[in-house]
């Protein structure tokens, strides 16, 4: 994940709309190919970092943890480490966290309503 120089003009542009507009800043929190679908298996409670990475299939170690670290940042997850041997990390969505509930169960109903939609053209222009 590259980061836009702070003095660019495409960072002030983009600043200036996350501050805007609150569908903007919301979309930029979990907007990001990983995190909505991270946040989608921590909805049904607690999983470890191992369990996380085999439910997203393809996503790398590293790429979870960069996801996780942002999350953790935006306050969208919190990460507890237990003292054992070896150490175990559990993610969990914070409050805010679980208010996106909603908003994930209806992208997940618009999507494959969407999906659905698409088919029905695809059929169609095959006849």
């Amino acid at each position: 994940m590259t980061k836009i120089k702070e003095t660019s003009t495409n960072f002030a542009n983009k600043k200036a709309l996350t501050d805007e507009c609150p569908e903007l800043y919301a979309s930029k929190l979990i907007g990001g190919q990983w995190s909505l679908a991270i946040c989608s298996y921590l909805i049904n409670g607690k999983l470890r970092f191992g369990e996380l990475r085999k439910s997203l299939g393809n996503i790398t170690e590293r790429m979870l943890t960069l996801q996780l670290r942002r999350l953790e940042e935006d306050k969208i997850i919190t990460r507890t480490v237990f003292a054992e041997v070896p150490p175990r990390v559990e993610y969990e969505l914070t409050e805010i966290g679980h208010q996106l509930k909603p908003v994930i169960q209806e992208l997940d109903k618009w999507g494959t309503m969407h999906k659905a939609s698409l088919g029905d053209v695809e059929k169609t222009k095959n006849l």
